[in-house]
């Protein structure tokens, strides 16, 4: 799976790097060059905006045992997000990175683990009605597009395998459970005790039906508000977009990076996505890639500071789990 993940990788950036071949270095360039250090900034605002809707939506479905606080979850979304868009993983590198970050601040393992897994299923179900708004656009404004059948049928794709995970983590959850005790059995001793754990907590979250419903909406809000990102950015470049068209973009596009998920930070499937669909909506290719451009430059600028701080969390608390005394075994009475 790592080697897969690499080869697309370097596959997404030949294309992105033909792309811009294609279309000319100096003209998206020139584009991008459009855009000054306050609308750049106002981009890069918006992104914090992001991180407290989607953190918001997590701290909904998990279970409050402790006196957990809500930027606990938002500081966990920022690491996922950041992971995904600046590290060499898939999207699932930063579900696990997310996840323990929120580890180091008191939140127990088999909650992370749990409230990670059913937030992912609520973000996907909101991508699924993000795409279907996307798709109404689309079919409003290019309603002969070749583009329209293969969104149905991938969103269609995309119902069915939403139901079909759901049920995996609850109907079917006794096979996988002793799947899973099997596999981790080769790393922890308690493999068998885990994974109940982690079962029944998931079990707990899924039977708060109305939490679940809030963290859906909250996340289509968050969906809808990377619509507000994209038309922030294509308006800073100096084109007159309408916001629905945005929307449709970026609906249409996140629907392609849910297929691409094994593919690392997205590399040539967001440059092909801005590229292809803006240009179905009248705009010129070479400014759909200044948009993708000015994107990535946001992911870095906003990423890193955000893993240099989690990387120095982490090596401050095994500093001070080094600093612990070791425990001395009791002697036995004589």
């Amino acid at each position: 799976m790592r080697r897969l993940s690499y080869v697309l990788a370097l596959l997404g950036l030949l294309i992105a790097l033909l792309l811009v071949s294609y279309y000319g270095l100096g003209n998206i360039v020139s584009a991008v060059g459009r855009i000054g250090w306050t609308e750049f900034g106002l981009i890069v605002g918006w992104q914090f905006v992001l991180f407290v809707i989607l953190g918001v939506a997590w701290d909904l479905i998990t279970p409050s045992r402790t006196m957990r606080r809500p930027w606990v979850l938002i500081w966990g979304r920022m690491v996922r997000d950041a992971s995904a868009n600046c590290l060499p993983f898939s999207q699932v590198g930063g579900f696990i990175f997310g996840a323990r970050a929120i580890t180091l601040h008191g939140v127990e393992w088999h909650t992370a683990t749990a409230s990670t897994v059913v937030d992912v299923t609520a973000e996907f179900l909101a991508q699924i009605a993000f795409a279907c708004i996307g798709l109404g656009v689309l079919l409003a404004r290019a309603p002969r597009s070749g583009l329209a059948v293969p969104v149905e049928v991938g969103i269609g794709l995309a119902v069915l395998a939403c139901f079909g995970f759901v049920w995996v983590q609850k109907g079917a959850a006794p096979v996988f459970a002793r799947i899973g005790r099997r596999i981790a059995g080769n790393w922890f001793a308690d493999a068998g005790e885990r994974m109940e754990i982690l079962q029944t907590e998931l079990g707990l979250i899924y039977g708060h039906t109305g939490k679940l419903a809030l963290g859906f909406f909250v996340h289509l809000i968050g969906w809808i508000s990377t619509g507000v990102a994209g038309w922030i950015a294509y308006r800073a470049l100096g084109v007159p977009m309408d916001f629905d068209d945005a929307l449709a973009i970026e609906a249409l596009l996140s629907a392609a990076a849910a297929v691409a998920f094994l593919v690392p930070v997205n590399a040539g499937v967001q440059e092909a996505g801005y590229a292809g669909l803006g240009a179905i909506f009248g705009v010129p290719p070479e400014l759909s890639l200044g948009v993708s451009l000015i994107r990535r430059a946001r992911d870095v600028v906003v990423g890193v500071p955000i893993l240099l701080i989690w990387q120095f969390l982490e090596m401050r608390r095994l500093r001070t789990i080094k600093r612990l005394p070791a425990k001395v075994p009791a002697t036995p009475n004589r």
